[in-house]
Protein backbone atom coordinates (compact mmCIF):
# COMPACT_ATOMS: atom_id res chain seq x y z
CA UNK A 1 0.00 0.00 0.00
CA UNK A 2 1.35 3.10 -0.91
CA UNK A 3 2.24 5.83 1.45
CA UNK A 4 -0.02 8.95 1.69
CA UNK A 5 2.84 11.24 3.44
CA UNK A 6 5.68 13.47 2.25
CA UNK A 7 8.78 12.39 3.93
CA UNK A 8 9.03 13.95 7.85
CA UNK A 9 10.94 17.03 8.56
CA UNK A 10 12.76 18.09 11.71
CA UNK A 11 12.64 21.86 12.82
CA UNK A 12 16.19 23.48 12.56
CA UNK A 13 17.35 25.79 15.08
CA UNK A 14 16.92 29.07 12.56
CA UNK A 15 12.83 27.79 12.74
CA UNK A 16 13.16 27.56 16.40
CA UNK A 17 13.73 30.93 16.30
CA UNK A 18 11.82 31.99 14.35
CA UNK A 19 9.10 30.39 16.59
CA UNK A 20 10.71 31.97 19.72
CA UNK A 21 10.12 35.26 18.20
CA UNK A 22 6.71 34.85 17.87
CA UNK A 23 5.87 33.52 21.00
CA UNK A 24 7.50 36.83 22.58
CA UNK A 25 5.31 38.82 20.41
CA UNK A 26 2.37 37.16 21.08
CA UNK A 27 2.91 37.13 25.23
CA UNK A 28 3.41 41.00 24.73
CA UNK A 29 -0.12 41.42 23.24
CA UNK A 30 -1.82 39.62 25.47
CA UNK A 31 -0.14 41.05 28.33
CA UNK A 32 -1.36 44.00 27.10
CA UNK A 33 -4.69 43.25 26.29
CA UNK A 34 -4.16 43.20 22.35
CA UNK A 35 -5.98 40.26 22.51
CA UNK A 36 -8.07 37.57 24.73
CA UNK A 37 -7.10 33.84 23.13
CA UNK A 38 -10.26 32.06 22.21
CA UNK A 39 -10.56 28.72 20.13
CA UNK A 40 -11.88 28.76 16.52
CA UNK A 41 -10.19 32.47 16.37
CA UNK A 42 -8.96 31.83 12.31
CA UNK A 43 -12.61 31.84 11.34
CA UNK A 44 -14.21 34.59 13.04
CA UNK A 45 -11.83 36.36 14.86
CA UNK A 46 -11.10 39.39 12.86
CA UNK A 47 -9.31 42.29 13.96
CA UNK A 48 -7.44 44.43 11.54
CA UNK A 49 -5.34 45.68 13.81
CA UNK A 50 -4.36 42.68 14.68
CA UNK A 51 -3.43 42.04 11.12
CA UNK A 52 -1.48 44.66 10.37
CA UNK A 53 0.86 44.52 13.42
CA UNK A 54 1.49 40.52 11.90
CA UNK A 55 2.23 42.24 8.75
CA UNK A 56 4.93 45.32 10.36
CA UNK A 57 6.43 42.25 11.50
CA UNK A 58 6.60 40.49 8.07
CA UNK A 59 4.49 37.37 9.03
CA UNK A 60 2.37 37.96 6.55
CA UNK A 61 2.80 37.13 2.73
CA UNK A 62 5.87 35.28 4.21
CA UNK A 63 6.12 33.00 1.03
CA UNK A 64 5.64 35.77 -1.46
CA UNK A 65 8.76 36.92 -3.58
CA UNK A 66 10.10 40.14 -2.54
CA UNK A 67 9.21 41.52 -6.07
CA UNK A 68 5.92 41.49 -5.44
CA UNK A 69 5.85 42.69 -2.03
CA UNK A 70 6.51 39.52 0.09
CA UNK A 71 9.51 38.19 2.14
CA UNK A 72 10.88 35.36 -0.39
CA UNK A 73 10.94 32.69 3.35
CA UNK A 74 10.19 29.27 3.11
CA UNK A 75 6.86 27.30 3.70
CA UNK A 76 8.30 26.26 7.25
CA UNK A 77 9.00 29.83 8.51
CA UNK A 78 5.56 30.64 7.61
CA UNK A 79 4.09 26.95 8.98
CA UNK A 80 5.87 28.03 12.50
CA UNK A 81 4.54 31.38 12.51
CA UNK A 82 0.95 30.22 11.43
CA UNK A 83 0.98 27.47 14.43
CA UNK A 84 2.28 29.91 17.00
CA UNK A 85 -0.79 32.39 16.14
CA UNK A 86 -3.26 29.68 16.13
CA UNK A 87 -1.82 27.88 19.30
CA UNK A 88 -2.15 31.32 21.12
CA UNK A 89 -6.02 31.52 20.37
CA UNK A 90 -4.94 35.34 18.30
CA UNK A 91 -7.72 36.60 16.07
CA UNK A 92 -5.98 36.08 12.41
CA UNK A 93 -9.35 35.70 10.59
CA UNK A 94 -9.05 38.84 8.40
CA UNK A 95 -6.19 37.67 6.34
CA UNK A 96 -6.38 34.36 6.97
CA UNK A 97 -8.17 33.12 3.51
CA UNK A 98 -5.48 36.01 1.63
CA UNK A 99 -2.40 34.70 3.27
CA UNK A 100 -3.27 30.71 3.32
CA UNK A 101 -4.94 30.36 -0.25
CA UNK A 102 -5.29 33.62 -2.32
CA UNK A 103 -2.12 34.44 -2.58
CA UNK A 104 -0.24 31.04 -3.42
CA UNK A 105 -2.99 30.37 -5.72
CA UNK A 106 -2.45 33.81 -7.14
CA UNK A 107 1.83 33.35 -7.12
CA UNK A 108 1.11 29.64 -9.33
CA UNK A 109 -1.47 30.62 -12.03
CA UNK A 110 -2.54 34.68 -11.93
CA UNK A 111 -1.84 37.34 -14.23
CA UNK A 112 1.12 39.18 -13.91
CA UNK A 113 -1.72 42.23 -13.20
CA UNK A 114 -2.86 40.48 -10.54
CA UNK A 115 0.22 39.64 -9.00
CA UNK A 116 1.27 42.91 -8.82
CA UNK A 117 -1.77 44.55 -7.63
CA UNK A 118 -3.07 42.07 -5.14
CA UNK A 119 0.26 40.25 -3.56
CA UNK A 120 1.52 43.16 -2.03
CA UNK A 121 -1.36 44.48 -0.38
CA UNK A 122 -1.99 41.11 1.29
CA UNK A 123 1.19 40.85 2.33
CA UNK A 124 0.80 44.17 4.14
CA UNK A 125 -2.96 43.17 5.29
CA UNK A 126 -4.66 45.82 3.52
CA UNK A 127 -6.49 43.70 1.42
CA UNK A 128 -9.15 40.88 2.83
CA UNK A 129 -10.39 37.91 1.24
CA UNK A 130 -13.39 35.07 1.26
CA UNK A 131 -13.69 31.68 -0.17
CA UNK A 132 -16.18 31.74 -3.17
CA UNK A 133 -16.35 27.33 -3.44
CA UNK A 134 -19.42 26.26 -2.01
CA UNK A 135 -23.10 26.37 -3.37
CA UNK A 136 -27.46 25.96 -2.07
CA UNK A 137 -26.94 22.13 -2.56
CA UNK A 138 -23.90 21.18 -3.57
CA UNK A 139 -22.61 20.13 -0.34
CA UNK A 140 -18.81 19.11 -0.78
CA UNK A 141 -19.11 18.18 -4.47
CA UNK A 142 -17.43 21.31 -6.16
CA UNK A 143 -18.20 19.75 -9.17
CA UNK A 144 -21.93 20.51 -9.10
CA UNK A 145 -21.06 24.15 -9.31
CA UNK A 146 -24.24 26.03 -10.81
CA UNK A 147 -22.95 29.58 -10.97
CA UNK A 148 -22.45 30.67 -14.64
CA UNK A 149 -20.59 33.29 -16.46
CA UNK A 150 -21.43 34.31 -19.54
CA UNK A 151 -18.89 35.91 -21.82
CA UNK A 152 -19.47 39.69 -22.60
CA UNK A 153 -17.51 42.22 -24.12
CA UNK A 154 -14.25 42.55 -22.48
CA UNK A 155 -15.16 39.90 -19.83
CA UNK A 156 -17.66 37.75 -17.81
CA UNK A 157 -21.06 38.06 -16.07
CA UNK A 158 -21.93 36.06 -13.53
CA UNK A 159 -25.01 34.66 -12.18
CA UNK A 160 -25.57 32.39 -9.33
CA UNK A 161 -25.00 32.22 -5.57
CA UNK A 162 -22.10 31.02 -3.17
CA UNK A 163 -22.39 29.78 0.19
CA UNK A 164 -21.00 29.15 3.96
CA UNK A 165 -18.70 32.61 2.23
CA UNK A 166 -17.04 33.28 6.12
CA UNK A 167 -16.23 37.07 6.31
CA UNK A 168 -17.64 37.98 3.11
CA UNK A 169 -19.76 40.99 4.60
CA UNK A 170 -16.37 42.47 6.03
CA UNK A 171 -13.95 40.88 2.96
CA UNK A 172 -13.11 42.87 -0.54
CA UNK A 173 -12.90 40.35 -3.01
CA UNK A 174 -13.08 36.22 -3.32
CA UNK A 175 -12.45 33.90 -6.02
CA UNK A 176 -15.22 32.32 -7.56
CA UNK A 177 -15.46 28.86 -9.18
CA UNK A 178 -17.59 29.25 -11.62
CA UNK A 179 -18.92 27.59 -14.59
CA UNK A 180 -18.08 28.92 -18.16
CA UNK A 181 -18.52 26.20 -20.72
CA UNK A 182 -21.89 24.62 -19.63
CA UNK A 183 -21.30 22.26 -22.54
CA UNK A 184 -17.65 20.76 -21.50
CA UNK A 185 -17.50 17.34 -20.95
CA UNK A 186 -17.45 15.58 -17.82
CA UNK A 187 -18.51 16.94 -14.50
CA UNK A 188 -15.16 18.83 -13.78
CA UNK A 189 -14.90 20.59 -17.92
CA UNK A 190 -15.85 24.22 -18.05
CA UNK A 191 -15.30 25.26 -14.59
CA UNK A 192 -13.20 28.67 -14.34
CA UNK A 193 -11.77 30.93 -11.34
CA UNK A 194 -12.88 34.65 -11.71
CA UNK A 195 -11.53 37.24 -8.63
CA UNK A 196 -14.80 38.72 -7.89
CA UNK A 197 -14.58 42.88 -5.99
CA UNK A 198 -17.10 42.13 -3.63
CA UNK A 199 -18.51 45.61 -4.30
CA UNK A 200 -19.33 45.28 -7.31
CA UNK A 201 -23.19 46.15 -8.63
CA UNK A 202 -25.00 43.37 -8.40
CA UNK A 203 -23.64 41.55 -5.25
CA UNK A 204 -25.71 40.90 -2.93
CA UNK A 205 -24.04 39.95 0.47
CA UNK A 206 -26.71 38.26 2.83
CA UNK A 207 -25.68 37.33 6.78
CA UNK A 208 -26.31 33.58 7.82
CA UNK A 209 -26.36 33.77 11.83
CA UNK A 210 -24.96 30.95 13.61
CA UNK A 211 -27.20 29.33 16.28
CA UNK A 212 -24.83 31.08 19.06
CA UNK A 213 -25.89 34.33 17.68
CA UNK A 214 -22.44 34.96 15.64
CA UNK A 215 -21.99 36.38 12.14
CA UNK A 216 -19.33 35.15 9.98
CA UNK A 217 -20.89 33.21 7.42
CA UNK A 218 -22.65 34.81 4.76
CA UNK A 219 -24.90 34.17 0.93
CA UNK A 220 -23.29 35.77 -1.50
CA UNK A 221 -25.72 36.26 -4.31
CA UNK A 222 -24.18 37.39 -7.60
CA UNK A 223 -26.88 38.82 -10.20
CA UNK A 224 -25.31 40.03 -13.58
CA UNK A 225 -21.67 40.75 -11.91
CA UNK A 226 -19.30 41.46 -14.80
CA UNK A 227 -15.80 40.73 -13.86
CA UNK A 228 -13.21 41.65 -16.38
CA UNK A 229 -10.60 39.71 -18.15
CA UNK A 230 -7.73 41.05 -16.68
CA UNK A 231 -9.40 38.81 -13.00
CA UNK A 232 -9.54 35.72 -14.49
CA UNK A 233 -7.68 33.46 -12.51
CA UNK A 234 -5.27 31.19 -14.77
CA UNK A 235 -6.93 29.68 -18.10
CA UNK A 236 -10.53 29.51 -18.56
CA UNK A 237 -11.58 25.96 -18.16
CA UNK A 238 -8.45 24.70 -15.88
CA UNK A 239 -10.70 25.78 -13.08
CA UNK A 240 -11.07 22.35 -11.53
CA UNK A 241 -6.85 21.36 -11.53
CA UNK A 242 -6.60 25.26 -9.76
CA UNK A 243 -9.24 24.53 -7.51
CA UNK A 244 -7.85 21.33 -6.10
CA UNK A 245 -3.88 22.44 -6.13
CA UNK A 246 -5.73 25.45 -3.79
CA UNK A 247 -7.51 22.47 -1.44
CA UNK A 248 -3.95 21.20 -0.57
CA UNK A 249 -3.52 24.98 1.52
CA UNK A 250 -7.06 25.00 2.93
CA UNK A 251 -6.78 21.12 4.15
CA UNK A 252 -3.22 20.80 5.48
CA UNK A 253 -2.35 23.43 7.62
CA UNK A 254 -2.33 23.51 11.42
CA UNK A 255 -5.41 25.05 11.66
CA UNK A 256 -6.97 21.51 10.78
CA UNK A 257 -6.19 20.70 14.24
CA UNK A 258 -5.14 23.83 17.07
CA UNK A 259 -8.62 24.74 16.75
CA UNK A 260 -9.62 23.79 20.11
CA UNK A 261 -6.01 23.87 21.30
CA UNK A 262 -6.36 26.61 23.91
CA UNK A 263 -9.39 24.52 25.73
CA UNK A 264 -7.27 21.50 24.92
CA UNK A 265 -3.80 23.37 27.03
CA UNK A 266 -6.39 23.69 29.68
CA UNK A 267 -7.66 20.72 29.44
CA UNK A 268 -4.91 17.94 29.89
CA UNK A 269 -4.17 18.80 33.56
CA UNK A 270 -7.35 17.88 34.51
CA UNK A 271 -7.79 14.15 32.66
CA UNK A 272 -6.35 10.93 33.76
CA UNK A 273 -2.74 10.82 32.37
CA UNK A 274 -3.45 8.23 29.92
CA UNK A 275 -5.80 10.15 27.99
CA UNK A 276 -3.71 13.39 28.48
CA UNK A 277 -1.18 11.34 26.68
CA UNK A 278 -3.42 10.38 24.07
CA UNK A 279 -4.71 13.86 23.10
CA UNK A 280 -0.82 14.85 23.68
CA UNK A 281 0.19 12.51 21.25
CA UNK A 282 -2.54 13.09 18.48
CA UNK A 283 -1.17 17.01 18.29
CA UNK A 284 2.08 15.57 18.46
CA UNK A 285 1.75 13.47 15.08
CA UNK A 286 -0.29 15.93 13.31
CA UNK A 287 1.69 18.66 13.96
CA UNK A 288 4.50 16.14 12.36
CA UNK A 289 2.29 15.77 9.37
CA UNK A 290 1.08 19.11 8.56
CA UNK A 291 4.76 20.08 9.11
CA UNK A 292 5.89 17.33 6.53
CA UNK A 293 2.95 18.60 3.93
CA UNK A 294 4.45 22.36 4.13
CA UNK A 295 8.28 20.83 3.14
CA UNK A 296 6.32 19.53 0.58
CA UNK A 297 4.73 22.78 -1.05
CA UNK A 298 8.04 24.17 -0.81
CA UNK A 299 9.03 21.83 -3.42
CA UNK A 300 6.29 22.33 -4.81
CA UNK A 301 4.75 18.75 -5.13
CA UNK A 302 1.19 17.24 -5.12
CA UNK A 303 -0.51 17.67 -1.37
CA UNK A 304 -3.87 17.52 -1.83
CA UNK A 305 -4.30 13.98 -1.14
CA UNK A 306 -1.89 14.12 2.00
CA UNK A 307 -3.78 17.30 3.00
CA UNK A 308 -7.02 15.55 3.02
CA UNK A 309 -5.83 13.19 5.69
CA UNK A 310 -4.74 15.97 7.73
CA UNK A 311 -7.95 17.48 7.61
CA UNK A 312 -10.05 14.34 8.70
CA UNK A 313 -7.41 13.62 11.65
CA UNK A 314 -7.29 16.81 12.48
CA UNK A 315 -10.73 17.55 13.03
CA UNK A 316 -11.81 14.90 14.50
CA UNK A 317 -9.69 15.66 17.37
CA UNK A 318 -10.87 19.13 17.62
CA UNK A 319 -14.18 17.81 18.21
CA UNK A 320 -12.87 14.96 20.45
CA UNK A 321 -11.35 17.68 22.38
CA UNK A 322 -14.66 19.63 22.70
CA UNK A 323 -16.68 16.86 23.94
CA UNK A 324 -13.99 16.00 26.59
CA UNK A 325 -14.28 19.39 27.95
CA UNK A 326 -17.62 19.48 27.76
CA UNK A 327 -17.91 16.41 30.41
CA UNK A 328 -15.44 17.14 32.03
CA UNK A 329 -16.30 20.71 32.72
CA UNK A 330 -19.92 21.42 35.46
CA UNK A 331 -22.25 22.62 33.54
CA UNK A 332 -22.76 25.74 36.46
CA UNK A 333 -18.91 26.55 35.39
CA UNK A 334 -18.44 30.26 33.93
CA UNK A 335 -15.66 31.66 32.45
CA UNK A 336 -12.19 30.30 31.97
CA UNK A 337 -12.38 26.93 30.34
CA UNK A 338 -16.06 26.81 31.19
CA UNK A 339 -16.07 29.62 28.30
CA UNK A 340 -13.95 27.77 25.32
CA UNK A 341 -15.89 24.80 26.26
CA UNK A 342 -18.84 25.99 25.50
CA UNK A 343 -17.58 27.57 22.46
CA UNK A 344 -15.74 24.58 21.53
CA UNK A 345 -19.17 22.90 21.23
CA UNK A 346 -21.07 25.27 19.14
CA UNK A 347 -18.43 25.59 17.11
CA UNK A 348 -17.40 21.91 16.45
CA UNK A 349 -20.46 21.25 14.06
CA UNK A 350 -18.47 23.21 11.78
CA UNK A 351 -14.74 21.27 12.22
CA UNK A 352 -15.40 18.35 10.33
CA UNK A 353 -17.97 20.12 7.57
CA UNK A 354 -15.70 23.40 6.48
CA UNK A 355 -13.01 22.81 3.70
CA UNK A 356 -14.64 19.49 2.20
CA UNK A 357 -16.57 17.34 4.89
CA UNK A 358 -14.91 14.54 6.32
CA UNK A 359 -16.89 11.63 4.45
CA UNK A 360 -16.21 12.99 0.98
CA UNK A 361 -12.60 13.28 2.23
CA UNK A 362 -12.56 9.77 2.98
CA UNK A 363 -13.29 9.28 -0.61
CA UNK A 364 -10.23 11.00 -1.88
CA UNK A 365 -7.76 9.46 0.98
CA UNK A 366 -9.70 5.86 -1.08
CA UNK A 367 -8.84 7.16 -4.01
CA UNK A 368 -5.53 8.14 -3.33
CA UNK A 369 -4.14 4.83 -2.11
CA UNK A 370 -5.64 2.94 -4.89
CA UNK A 371 -8.87 1.58 -3.05
CA UNK A 372 -11.80 1.02 -5.06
Amino acid sequence: MPSLMPPPVREDEELDEVRQEVRGFLAEQVAAGGFEPTVDSWLSGWDVGFTRALAERGWLGMTVPVEYGGHGRTFLERFVVTEEVLAAGAPVAAHWIADRQVAPNLLRFGSERLKREYLPRIASGEVFFAIGMSEPDSGSDLASVRTRAERVDGGWRVRGTKLWTSGAHVADAFIALVRTSPQAEGRHGGLSQLLVRLESPGVEIRPIMSANGSHHFNEVHLDGVVVPDDHVVGEIGAGWHQVTSELAFERSGPERFLSTYQLAKSLVASLEPAEAGRITGRLAGLHQMSLSIAAALQRGDRADVPAALVKVLGTVLEGDIAELADLATPSAETGGIAALTRRAVQQRPGFTLRGGTNEILRGVIARGLGMR
